[in-house]
């Protein structure tokens, strides 16, 4: 009958609707920190719909949190988001990369913020609010490199583009840490954890997998923004989308029986890593986060 609704449609329903409330006191918070950041998110690209769908993602990746468990998901992929921005667009030099890198390496280490940079402001005011964190003691440090990570991937495509070398595909896929997922995924991890950390090794692994699958997901769905951009992109490496969208199922594979082992011990954890690849799988087949120039 057209219009009805069966008992598990209607209990997904339900749960779609929570979590698009969710994700909608979500937006608030990133549209507010858009507005104490501005020299972070003046620019064009961060339009209302980057704010929404970020926040879409946290919320269906983990719809057992409430927006306060995902606010720091939320703060520091928007914070990512920004930092890109500033690496990829608005520097101009290698040295005005590198001085972006060691300000942020130096405020996650306990510097205080460089006067008017809103870049250092808001990952101190991030460093802080992770401090008081429980598992920041076990996990302080993990955090710590795993920015360092993204910022030195970040740099190393930088350097690709500006003399003008294209790596290889498995040279572009191994420098994954420049998407920023893991670190993201490290500051949420913080915020959900209490004072004991186990398995650390076993899920920096599964995070690192699902940052590869993300990473060419990506890809796949922005080549024409890449090129406009002057971007790098998978497609622009001697590699056709057949046989990019064959490694994402293998490396999609790996990630699974990567996360297996944690579903028992670390259910949270585990859920969240996939979901997160899966909503990345919809949601790269219609669209993209960064709004136009």
């Amino acid at each position: 009958m057209i219009g009805s609704v069966d008992p598990d449609s209607r209990s997904a329903v339900i749960e779609a609707g929570a979590i698009c409330a969710v994700a909608g006191q979500s937006q608030r918070d990133m549209r507010g920190w858009a507005g104490e950041y501005p020299g972070l998110f003046s620019a064009k690209p961060f339009d209302a719909a980057l704010y929404s769908t970020l926040s879409l993602a946290m919320a269906f990746s983990g719809p057992w949190f409430d927006a306060k468990q995902l606010r720091m998901a939320n703060k520091v992929c928007l914070w990512a988001f920004g930092l890109d921005w500033l690496v990829d667009y608005v520097a101009t030099s290698p040295a005005e990369a590198e001085d972006i890198a060691r300000r942020c390496v130096a405020t996650s280490e306990g510097a205080p913020p460089v006067s008017g940079d809103d870049l250092t402001r808001m990952l101190a005011d991030i460093r802080d609010e992770l401090a008081a964190s429980p598992a920041f003691p076990v996990l302080g440090s993990v955090w710590r490199e795993e920015l360092r990570f993204m910022l030195e991937a970040m740099l190393r495509e930088w350097h690709w583009k500006s003399e003008e070398r294209r790596p290889s595909f498995e040279e572009y896929l191994g420098n994954a840490d420049n998407l920023g997922f893991t670190f993201a995924f490290t500051s949420h991890w913080i915020r959900t954890s209490g004072p004991q950390v186990a398995d650390l090794d076993r899920i920096r692994q599964a995070s690192r997998a699902v940052q590869r699958v993300i990473r060419l997901l990506n890809d796949l769905a922005t080549y024409e923004r890449d090129l406009s951009w002057g971007d790098l992109n998978a497609l622009l490496l001697d590699v056709t989308r057949p046989e990019v969208e064959q490694r994402i199922a293998e490396l999609a594979a790996v990630s699974r029986e990567l996360i297996v082992p944690l579903r028992e011990d670390h259910p949270e954890v585990a859920g969240y890593l996939e979901r997160q690849m899966d909503f990345c799988a919809g949601f790269y087949q219609v669209g993209d986060y960064w709004g136009a120039l």
